[in-house]
């Protein structure tokens, strides 16, 4: 066993080249460019929220509130006439990025710490680096990506932004599984 602790320096180095591939993959790689659409009437539809007086939060339009209120007649009605939204509205604010990547550096630690902790209970000190590969990387990778595909499968989310993020989530697991194997102690 390896104590997490004495994993610091690849639980550190793995988030930071991730936060920059991250980086790279979303601000200068165009293949994200597609995951969202502009709405039509987007400043009508943003006016109509605000008159609407609709706070941050999450909303599902049209919503039952419960089971048996979606066998109502009149909500299987707007169900079939739609349009169905799932949607997320957050509140104004200027344009800054700042926070959501202290948040995401953050996440990054967590999953290193968690792949870290899991090679650490299977491998010992001087294991083989394609070991540590396997365990670091593949926990990273399911960290990173699992948790995207209920969101298709329930929500409709495009599979093809879905595949685009299992697709990052294998890079950043090979580069952390790549960081663990090259930093693990001998």
């Amino acid at each position: 066993m390896v104590p997490v602790m004495s994993l610091w320096l690849p639980i550190l180095l793995s988030a930071v080249v991730v936060f920059i591939a991250s980086t790279i993959i979303h601000m200068w790689l165009p293949y994200h460019r597609t995951d969202y659409a502009k709405a039509p009437g987007e400043d009508d539809l943003m006016e109509a929220l605000r008159r609407a007086g609709v706070a941050p939060g999450d909303y599902v339009v049209p919503h039952a509130g419960s089971m048996a209120a979606m066998k109502d007649p009149a909500f299987v009605e707007k169900m079939k006439r739609g349009p169905i939204a799932i949607m997320t509205v957050m509140a104004g604010r200027e344009p800054s990025m700042a926070k959501n990547l202290v948040q995401w550096f953050i996440f990054l630690l967590v999953v290193a710490v968690f792949a870290a902790y899991i090679a650490g209970r299977a491998l010992g000190p001087g294991a083989e680096y394609l070991s540590v590969f396997r365990f670091a990387g593949a926990t990273a990778f399911v960290a990173y990506t699992l948790a995207g595909w209920p969101e298709s499968i329930w929500y409709q989310r495009k599979w093809s932004t879905t595949i685009k993020n299992t697709l990052d989530g294998l890079v950043y697991g090979l580069l952390t599984g790549g960081m663990f194997g090259a930093l693990w102690p001998a």
